[in-house]
């Protein structure tokens, strides 16, 4: 939890954000619509990463920010991460359970215990979308795919870089554990290089994800002391804690067991991904290069093929 100092740092930076017009706030902590110079500086930066991922030839596939309740429950997410999940609610009445609803509306969200669960979740990584599309046998040398979509989690914050709804670009590896393991080394150098390219000043440290619970505890230093996942960081709102921007995760074979995705030769499937947080690294070179772009230095703008 951020302490008044880090929530005011935050803030400060989130309003700054507004009053240039970068960012439209919407009612509801972490929730923004972007201006169009904001879009162009993440357009340039997606097109980079496609540029730097063009050589592995990967399939492209891009999904909606929803996904079937039902795959959702396989991917183990709602065991270690219910404090982040969002579900899908609709109402399914007739015109009398429509007139008991209205008839609660002015109470306190009163006519909200009127909608039951739908069928659907919202995403909480770009990924999970592809596992289940991809139950059955890999062909020889597994898949690579590219990957983009919204991504939802529930942590509001003042902080501007902890989006609740933001967007994922990653590039997925299903194969051996030998391919995954390398496609996650390969890109957390990759996902480095790119990011110094830009002028970020940013590390690669071991992390693990924000597991719920007293089980999550275990599952956080299993996590780190088998280094299956890092995060690169760069600062934006305070150099002591620096704010990941990408991450770069082997899963080992958890998602081939869930979902049935084989090898060539019958094993479960190993996966692996990189994914870059699009508005975190907008956030980050706005932060460090400023508002407007024709002051960026020209070594940025050609990396970013700005005009």
């Amino acid at each position: 939890m951020c302490d008044k100092h880090s929530d005011d740092i935050y803030s400060a930076y989130r309003d700054e954000l507004i009053a240039a017009g970068l960012l439209i706030p919407l009612g509801v902590g972490g929730l923004y619509g972007r201006s169009g110079t904001f879009e162009h500086i993440v357009d340039q930066f997606e097109y980079l990463i496609t540029r730097r991922g063009a050589y592995q030839k990967p399939e492209v596939m891009r999904f909606p920010p929803m996904f079937s309740r039902t795959h959702y429950e396989a991917t183990g997410h709602l065991k270690n991460f219910p404090d982040l999940i969002g579900s899908i609610h609709s109402f399914e009445g007739n015109e009398r359970d429509h007139r008991d609803m209205m008839a609660s509306f002015e109470g306190e969200r009163g006519w909200t215990s009127h909608l039951v669960a739908s069928d659907m979740m919202l995403v909480p990584a770009a990924c999970y979308p592809l596992y289940p599309t991809a139950t059955g046998t890999l062909p020889q040398g597994g898949r690579c795919v590219d990957l983009k979509t919204f991504v939802f989690r529930h942590e509001p914050s003042p902080d501007p870089a902890r989006m609740q709804i933001f967007r994922q670009r990653e590039y997925v590896r299903l194969g051996s554990a030998d391919e995954a393991f390398a496609h996650r080394n390969t890109w957390l150098e990759t996902g480095k290089e790119m990011l110094e390219a830009v002028g970020l000043d940013v590390a690669a440290v071991v992390a693990n994800d924000p597991f719920f619970g007293r089980g999550g505890k275990v599952m956080k230093a299993t996590q780190v002391e088998q280094v299956l996942k890092y995060e690169l960081v760069v600062p934006i709102c305070s150099t002591e804690k620096p704010t990941a921007v990408s991450s770069c995760n082997y899963h080992l074979d958890h998602f081939g067991h869930a979902f049935g995705i084989l090898t060539a030769d019958g094993q479960p499937a190993h996966s692996a991904c990189i994914g870059f947080g699009l508005e975190r690294i907008t956030l980050a070179l706005l932060k460090k290069h400023g508002f407007r772009l024709e002051t960026w230095p020209r070594e940025v703008r050609q990396v970013l093929e700005m005009a």
